[in-house]
């Protein structure tokens, strides 16, 4: 699958502490320690529709830990996924009288764009499900031997189901209880009613052919990847297990997240398949979690049509901490157009202050896990003091702008 075109990243002088983020696993923000290539997967888009402003925050966030880390000298290998193959693909081509396929090559091209115009650093392995489909059905042959996974007694759609039970630790990623698991599983994708599962939360990983489904051989029969196992063994082949960020929504900790850990685990020893689980809260709109089912979405091309500056998105949603839901309102993005345009006239200044405390002051606050509202607070009380009262700097903006497009992603020039 072709990614979308790297942008230049300026280098900014010094570095800044270390990259500090919330574990959902440890529940407590602790250290990231990469070696000198930092490893990261983050889950992709189901391509049925347009880029909303929900998808637009979580891959905000994980750009954000891609530039730390290159600000602090390291080789970042990044890996994301594309579900171009699932139920809610082939729901919205029959609904449009589209082919599958056709479907999903447009809106993976539209999420591209989106993510080009955004100055979103491109992924260096940016696979899809289709593409992946031969690595998932050596998988699910690895899970079979292995015993944590059976093929239900079905003659007619004998599918493939990863034991719950199958590692020890499976629940420390979520740290949700069983009730919570069932609930969950169910309102997320689960079939936990399926006759001949062994347990209600068992998660499918090759579901045998449908009629009118797409379909590839496999030693169990022709059938398609669950959505887990995906995941689970694109990251396994790009970044091996261990890595160092797993990045998502917080509505991916359980079950995606959980199980793409525990299939990748059931096969690799034991080891933790990733050394951070990093989730993102939710973007609402009108009091509720926006999401295609809503229909309460904000897209990022139509923004983007009505000429509001991709810089000004960026610093909409990064006015609010990851971590938090939180909504998006059209005072949200007049205060981020409004911030923009005050950086850019302080950007201006022939001279001004010293950059050196503002800039400190952004690393520290991305690395303290990505605290955005104090990184553009830096930014505001630099540009606030360059506008009233000047300076004597010469070189002063130009270091502002090389930080604020290096570390936040914002041209201001």
């Amino acid at each position: 699958m072709q990614s979308w075109s790297e942008t230049p990243v300026p280098d900014v002088p010094g570095s800044g502490p270390p990259l500090r983020l919330f574990d959902t696993a440890d529940r407590r923000v602790r250290p990231v320690t990469p070696g000198r290539t930092a490893t990261m997967y983050v889950c992709g888009i189901t391509p049925y529709d347009a880029t909303h402003l929900g998808h637009a925050a979580t891959y905000l966030t994980f750009d954000l830990v891609n530039r730390v880390w290159r600000d602090a000298g390291h080789d970042v290998h990044y890996v994301q996924n594309i579900t171009d193959v699932d139920d809610p693909l082939f729901e919205r081509a029959e609904r449009d009288g589209m082919d599958w396929m056709q479907l999903g090559s447009r809106e993976t091209a539209l999420f591209r764009e989106d993510m080009q115009a955004l100055r979103v650093l491109p992924p260096r392995h940016y696979v899809g499900a289709v593409e992946s489909v031969h690595e998932v059905v050596e998988f699910v042959e690895k899970l079979v031997a292995a015993r944590a996974a059976y093929v239900v007694d079905d003659a007619e759609y004998p599918d493939v189901y990863f034991r719950a039970d199958a590692t020890e630790q499976f629940g420390y990623e979520s740290g949700y209880d069983r009730a919570t698991m069932e609930r969950l599983f169910a309102e997320r994708g689960g079939d936990p009613e399926r006759p001949g599962k062994r347990d209600p939360i068992d998660a499918l990983v090759w579901r045998a052919a449908r009629p009118g489904e797409p379909s590839w051989p496999s030693p169990f029969g022709r059938g398609r990847p669950g959505w887990h196992i995906e995941c689970a063994a694109i990251a396994l082949n790009r970044i091996g297990s261990g890595f160092d960020v797993q990045g998502g929504g917080s509505d991916l900790i359980y079950p995606h997240h959980e199980y793409s850990a525990a299939h990748a685990e059931a096969v690799v020893a034991g080891r933790r398949f990733a050394r951070h689980y990093v989730h993102t809260g939710m973007i609402g709109l009108d009091g509720e979690k926006m999401s295609k089912s809503r229909g309460n979405l904000v897209f990022v091309s139509k923004l983007l049509a009505q000429q509001v500056d991709p810089g000004a998105i960026r610093l909409g949603l990064f006015s609010g901490h990851y971590r938090t839901d939180r909504p998006w309102t059209p005072d949200v993005l007049d205060a981020a157009q409004a911030r923009l345009q005050r950086w850019r006239a302080a950007a201006a200044v022939e001279t001004g202050p010293s950059a050196h405390d503002a800039i400190a002051r952004l690393r520290q606050h991305l690395a303290d896990d990505l605290d955005t509202p104090k990184s553009l607070d830096a930014i505001d009380d630099w540009a606030y003091r360059a506008i009233e009262y000047g300076g004597s700097d010469p070189d002063a903006p130009g270091q502002i702008v090389g930080a604020v497009d290096a570390l936040l992603g914002v041209r201001l020039r």
